[in-house]
């Protein structure tokens, strides 16, 4: 592990890391798709995300202050579970559900870019121009860490800035009154389950702060500034979250932003700003998606290598030289492609979303029967954690099994293939080293 160099991420570096992951497609993909579950009050979803997420990360925060480790998530469930088939399943739905993310970040990239050219978001382009990106970030993440802080940090910061110029323009146009998105039948379709299956969506555009504790060795003074940086990058999350979707809600009547819903952002501006406004928004969600997707493959091929070196997943060199993070870099980025050029926004993000929600109830229920103690876990807030998120995953599977089964066979073909290959390769490894 002599690739990991100790306080090489300052606190606003890791804050930068964290609000660059999640301050990307989770505004700019997600937001139309909240709107056509939740109907009219979309807006007030992202709150109620953030406030499940608050719950959800207290148990990392709690983790990374008692074993901070660059293999963040996959070390905390070692801790917590062992080295068993539970561990490795749970990694690797985690290090999937990232890579899905980036699949998603960079289907947004393409559907945003075309909008300038007036292309229609089914054009073929949007695929070949995710898959540009996914290059793109890949040859960055070559490049070294330093340059990858550097560049995350100030990238976040002019994509905050953007974002915040936009809302703000947005709810000037529409005089600042914070009115409900009216018209159309998302209003009255809008029901209880789908509503809080929603809230699934805003949860997957909050889960960027996981990537903080996968730096956590890595951090300066990583028992205090983890935490620190986690609560930061959600609030700013929030804040900004909620500020872009009252504006787009004051500026779209809500048939016309569902319509939209992978360029939502994009339709707000033109009736706020203009084709000015177009461009600015489309240049925001370009260096958005950008920043994002470098900093999340950044942090993928970080927790793959780590689950490599701990035998917990299968590795094959296919001949390539060099070290495992440049190979887990190499799987990261092809299977992001695949998965971009397969499937559309929404069911990226929904497959994103239910296995998030089991890696994160696994999480919790570890911390919460075999580490409360050793990290001084309040129960109360873990076992809300658990509750609150098997809420929102029921009720986004009920709603995703009326409207696109597919999708949830998809979900659950994926989780009994991780458990069972894991659980086949650990008996293997177990094997081979009883005869060794």
């Amino acid at each position: 592990m002599g690739q990991y160099k100790k306080n090489s991420l300052s606190l606003i570096g890791a804050i930068g890391l964290g609000t660059g992951v999640m301050i990307s497609a989770g505004i700019f993909a997600l937001l139309g798709q909240v709107a056509e579950l939740a109907g009219t009050w979309f807006p007030v979803m992202f709150i109620i995300g953030g406030i499940v997420t608050g719950f959800s990360a207290y148990s990392y925060v709690k983790m990374s202050n008692e074993y901070p480790s660059a293999g963040g998530i996959g070390m905390f469930l070692v801790k917590a579970y062992g080295k068993g088939t539970i561990t490795a399943s749970a990694a690797m739905l985690m290090a999937v559900s990232m890579v899905i993310n980036q699949s998603l970040v960079a289907r947004t990239f393409g559907t945003y870019t075309l909008q300038i050219f007036n292309i229609d978001d089914s054009s073929f382009l949007v695929p070949v121009l995710g898959v540009g990106l996914l290059v793109f970030a890949f040859l960055v993440n070559i490049s070294g860490n330093r340059f990858i802080q550097t560049f995350t940090s100030i990238v976040s910061l002019l994509k905050i800035l953007g974002l915040v110029i936009f809302a703000m323009g947005g709810l000037w146009v529409a005089g600042f009154s914070i009115t409900p998105a009216e018209g159309g039948s998302g209003t009255a379709d809008s029901t209880i389950p789908s509503m809080v299956a929603a809230v699934a969506l805003t949860i997957l555009s909050f889960k960027g702060f996981t990537t903080i504790t996968n730096s956590g060795s890595e951090i300066v003074k990583p028992k205090k500034n983890v935490g620190r940086a986690i609560v930061a990058s959600i609030s700013i999350s929030l804040i900004v979250y909620l500020l872009v979707a009252w504006a787009v809600s004051s500026n779209l009547p809500l048939n016309d932003i569902i319509e939209a819903k992978d360029y939502s952002l994009a339709e707000a501006a033109r009736p706020a700003f203009g084709s000015y406004g177009l461009w600015f928004t489309v240049g925001i969600a370009i260096i958005a998606t950008i920043s994002g997707i470098i900093a999340s493959v950044f942090a993928v091929s970080r927790m793959l290598a780590m689950l490599t070196d701990m035998k917990l997943i299968p590795h094959s060199h296919f001949g390539m030289p060099g070290r495992i993070q440049r190979h887990t870099l190499v799987y990261t980025v092809v299977l992001a492609m695949v998965l971009a050029v397969v499937f559309d926004l929404s069911r990226i993000a929904s497959v994103g979303a239910i296995l998030y929600l089991v890696m994160d109830m696994i999480v919790h229920w570890g911390v919460f029967k075999h580490l409360r103690n050793k990290v001084q876990a309040n129960n109360g807030i873990v076992l809300t954690a658990i509750i609150l998120d098997a809420i929102v995953l029921v009720a986004f599977i009920w709603v995703k099994i009326v409207h696109d089964w597919l999708i949830v066979a998809v979900s659950l073909l994926f989780i009994i293939v991780i458990f069972i290959g894991e659980h086949v390769f650990l008996q293997n490894v177990n094997d081979e080293e009883k005869h060794h």
